[in-house]
């Protein structure tokens, strides 16, 4: 993807600084979930809990923007500053993979197939939701011929 002037994306300092600055907060809101979401017996309740609101929310947001017009403009902005920015450090692979092999690990390897399948089929049904509830709001916004 390219801007305006034909330079790719992540070569701007300025797409790069919005994309880093939503990090932040998405890394901080992961944080203070993971502090208040209970885990169960040491289950990782709260890695999934994130990892699926954080597809539901990635799938409407895109759905969304997609619908609105081209990836240009505030649109641009909004996706690399929630999108790839705020959802992409709130979101987290690595945590789930490191879950999953303390569970096994700690010979819970049923709790440890329940989890990566909730994760996986879970993060696969938040997201098709997530496209729904975009695409919901856009035709409320907009009516039934857009």
């Amino acid at each position: 993807m390219t801007t305006e002037a034909g330079k790719p994306v992540h070569f701007h300092w300025g797409f790069i600084g919005i994309v880093a600055a939503g990090g932040v907060f998405g890394a901080l809101a992961r944080y203070g979930l993971g502090l208040v979401i209970p885990a169960p017996d040491a289950w990782p309740l709260p890695t999934l809990v994130i990892n699926l609101s954080g597809a539901l929310a990635l799938g409407a947001l895109l759905e969304g923007l997609s619908r609105r017009g081209p990836d240009v403009g505030s649109r641009r902005v909004l996706r690399l500053a929630l999108g790839t920015g705020f959802l992409g450090a709130y979101t987290t692979y690595s945590t789930l993979a490191v879950d999953a092999v303390r569970l096994f690990t700690a010979d819970a390897a049923p709790g440890a197939f329940g989890y990566l399948a909730a994760s996986l089929f879970g993060g696969a049904a938040a997201t098709i939701a997530g496209i729904w509830l975009g695409a919901w709001q856009h035709r409320r916004v907009s009516g039934p011929a857009s």
